[in-house]
């Protein structure tokens, strides 16, 4: 990367903010629920299709795409900035994707812009456009379909209430159970039926005892989503919907078995039946973000003024999880977190409100000039790209 890159990328970008935060405007005030996003799907395609990107419309899923701008020479590294666009039920953006689908397209302006200046700089820049993070993971469509064959690095960045360039992103799978009892009236002959409500109950307040004896790093979240009809019928059927999570994916096996021993104990001393369902196919690993690309990242956005959050005993909590995990581990990739001026957690009423707000502009443009210049370092140095393999291969080789 050239200090002349970096005043372009710049530039760009300053030259755009207004069309950006239109952008981003566009889908905070839209809010689309997972493989719904249709409207941010339009607003950004058209977008990129303006900047003079080939886009590929309803890519891999109807509200998925591809953008994608390569360099005279046809050659060089292909390094993809991915977008997202969905929102949460009833809290809308509260997870602020309409910053990241902004801090997105900023950056792939940025590159685009110091490609077009220099026609010696190889390269190929892929813009994607992944739907469904919040619960089915758009992005494990993309691995399946074989969208990052052939990618050397993968970047986006996302909003919170600190700068965290090496996140703690956990694994997760969704864990669903039905529990099978006998309804009774509940007055006249209780002890006819066999109540799949306190199964449900019994298995709840195990898990509730079981997090005294696991990691402060892990969580496990749950909700009784179906406890009976009527008061005066013992329930015949409850439902039990719950989120595990852990640090690595061996940590997360672990957990899961002895969750699922908390849900047989439940239905047994009720005298139902638990049928467990895992969710595999939509489970997220955890993030492995890779330590020459963060480096490399955190040097321009110092110089841009964003400056690490400094946490009580120097340990980043927990952040959740996203399917960028399941990225990391097929090319080296960064998820950055940055600050968007609020103290409001995300996934909160409060943080909605900061995902849409002005002054969360001067973040998102401050972090899109950085990834933009880190996309433009690998591209320029080969020798910087080849290192950040080296080290994607050892965490690889290392099971992080």
């Amino acid at each position: 990367m050239t200090e002349e890159d970096f005043l372009l990328v710049s530039t760009k970008i300053e030259e755009e903010k207004a069309n950006l935060n239109s952008v981003s405007q566009e889908i905070w005030k839209n809010p689309e629920l997972a493989y719904q996003e249709v409207h941010a799907h339009d607003v950004l395609t058209s977008a990129l299709s303006k900047y003079g990107f080939a886009v590929q419309r309803h890519y891999v899923k109807h509200t998925g795409f591809k953008a994608e701008y390569s360099s005279e020479t046809g050659n060089g590294p292909v390094l993809a900035v991915l977008l997202e666009y969905d929102a949460l039920p009833d809290i809308d953006h509260a997870c602020g994707h309409n910053l990241i689908a902004e801090v997105g397209l900023a950056a792939s302006l940025g590159i685009k812009a110091a490609m077009e200046a220099d026609p010696t700089l190889a390269g190929k820049l892929l813009v994607l456009g992944s739907p469904a993070e919040e619960r089915f993971g758009g992005k494990l469509d993309f691995i399946e379909a074989g969208v990052f064959e052939g990618v050397d690095a993968a970047l986006m960045a996302h909003p919170c209430n600190c700068n965290v360039t090496f996140p703690s992103i956990l694994s997760i799978i969704q864990v669903n159970v039905d529990f099978k009892g006998k309804e009774a009236h509940a007055a006249a002959a209780p002890w006819e039926g066999c109540n799949a409500l306190d199964a449900a109950v019994s298995a709840y307040q195990s898990i509730a005892l079981l997090r005294q004896q696991i990691k402060p790093t892990n969580r496990i979240h749950a909700i009784i989503t179906k406890g009976g009809v009527a008061p005066n019928i013992i329930p015949a059927e409850s439902r039990l919907e719950m989120y595990v999570r852990a640090v690595t994916r061996p940590e997360l096996d672990d957990l899961v078995a002895r969750v699922t021993n908390c849900i047989n104990s439940g239905a047994l001393g009720a005298g139902c039946t638990a049928s467990i369902e895992m969710d595999e196919k939509h489970s997220y690993e955890n993030l492995i973000s890779n330590e020459v690309m963060g480096n490399l990242y955190d040097s321009y956005a110092k110089k841009l003024g964003i400056r690490p959050t400094a946490f009580p005993g120097g340990s980043v909590p927990p952040a959740g999880s996203t399917d960028m995990g399941n990225v990391s581990r097929i090319v080296p990739s960064i998820h950055p977190m940055f600050d968007i001026d609020t103290k409001a957690p995300n996934h909160t009423k409060e943080f909605a409100e900061a995902s849409g707000h002005p002054k969360a502009q001067v973040a998102t443009l401050a972090v899109a000039k950085a990834l933009a210049v880190t996309a433009l370092s690998l591209m320029r140095c080969p020798e910087i790209l080849e290192e950040v393999k080296k080290k994607f291969k050892s965490d690889i080789q290392q099971g992080l």
